[in-house]
């Protein structure tokens, strides 16, 4: 089915605005980052340019035409995340064969098709969305999409398959070993020998999570079980890795070129991370609350050689996971002057505090600039095997 003649722009189905659906929120422990992410990048699409359609993943999965409003979806205190209106009516996408349409359910009433959907743009972090399992949704219904694919997504939130793939690829990583919830029920003596090998000070973090949540710094080993077990609460893969004491924390953005055949790569200045305050490490509160937590370099203060090597690996990472629209790479500057890759992060945040955009901006790229050049890459690749 085709968009209606009557769609919002007014304009018939040849040559209406291409119609993005900017997807979020989702069943993660991330859910709130997710929605803050989609305030951004909603206030930043050009609606003369795009049909925007807001569509929210409640906690429980379900689907919803979500409000276009950004303020609605910021943080405004730390007791007090934004969430997808739970009460919001139903929608669903339904694929006819030759186009995939966004249809609202509503009580008592036939199903009404909004049109049909041009490119998704899934704003999720976490499993449930930023795993592969949308994207393998939206490949079976034959809908373009922003981002990475199937594999890359799935490789790139689990922490530890990751680290293979990276490593197979001759990419420099920190130590670390995998503990699963059967393996420390079963065997914890023996688990406890293997971080033991490592040595101590470790981070204990859920293999399939992010910004920061559930992960613990572990200085001796009569704190690992709390921070096992607390990882645990996340996720039953666990990553325990050697801690990269008095590193600085490198970021660096890479975006696919836009009508280059084969897919050139450009990546971005980096940027640091710098701890200040009572923080440890870049934890949740230091990443997304309003507060004097971090410093933020950007672009990073660094010898040309060193952006040079940042930006190369970065590339190289992308490659070798298969990543495609967009990735940020983030890195240990360790003393002695080496750089090791700690993770690659295929839909990185677009919060207003997110070093994704902020790296982009300062090599010449503004947020809505950055956001466009996402969805017109999306627009010119085909679904299904590339």
């Amino acid at each position: 089915m085709n968009a209606p003649d009557d769609s919002p722009d007014g304009a018939s189905a040849t040559s209406r605005r291409p119609r993005v659906a900017v997807v979020f929120g989702g069943r993660s422990s991330e859910h709130a980052i997710s929605c803050v992410t989609a305030g951004s990048v909603l206030a930043a699409l050009d609606p003369a340019r795009y049909d925007v359609v807001p569509i929210g993943i409640t906690r429980d999965g379900r689907w919803v035409l979500e409000s276009a409003e950004p303020e609605r979806l910021r943080i405004t205190a730390p007791d007090r995340l934004p969430a997808v209106d739970e009460q919001a009516q139903p929608v669903a996408l339904a694929h006819t064969g030759s186009a995939t349409d966004l249809v609202v359910q509503e009580a008592g009433q036939p199903p009404r098709a909004l049109g049909e959907v041009d490119v998704v743009l899934p704003l999720l972090h976490g499993p449930w969305g930023e795993d592969g399992t949308i994207q393998g949704m939206l490949e079976m219904a034959g809908v373009r999409y922003v981002g990475a694919g199937v594999l890359a997504s799935a490789v790139s939130m689990d922490k530890a398959f990751m680290k293979v793939v990276l490593a197979a690829a001759g990419l420099p990583l920190m130590p670390g070993v995998t503990v699963t919830a059967r393996g420390w029920a079963d065997d914890e003596a023996g688990q406890r020998q293997r971080v033991a090998a490592l040595g101590y000070p470790v981070f204990v973090k859920p293999a399939r999570g992010g910004s920061s949540i559930g992960i613990s710094k572990v200085r001796s080993e009569d704190d690992l079980a709390p921070a096992v077990e607390e990882a645990l609460r996340h996720d039953p893969k666990v990553l325990v890795e050697v801690s990269a004491e008095g590193a600085r924390e490198v970021e660096c953005g890479v975006l696919e070129v836009l009508g280059t055949p084969g897919g050139g790569l450009e990546a971005s200045l980096p940027a640091e991370i710098r701890i200040t305050g009572e923080h440890d490490f870049y934890d949740f509160e230091a990443k997304y609350l309003p507060e004097e937590a971090t410093e933020l370099d950007v672009p990073a203060d660094l010898p040309d050689e060193v952006v040079a090597r940042v930006q190369e690996l970065s590339r190289r990472a992308f490659e070798a996971v298969g990543c495609e629209g967009l990735a940020r790479v983030d890195f240990f500057l360790l003393p002695d002057g080496a750089l090791v890759v700690n993770e690659l992060n295929t839909m990185p945040g677009f919060t207003p505090l997110s070093m994704f955009p902020r790296m982009w901006a300062a090599s010449g790229l503004d947020y809505p600039a950055l956001v466009e050049r996402l969805v017109e890459l999306a627009l010119a690749r085909d679904t299904g095997l590339r």
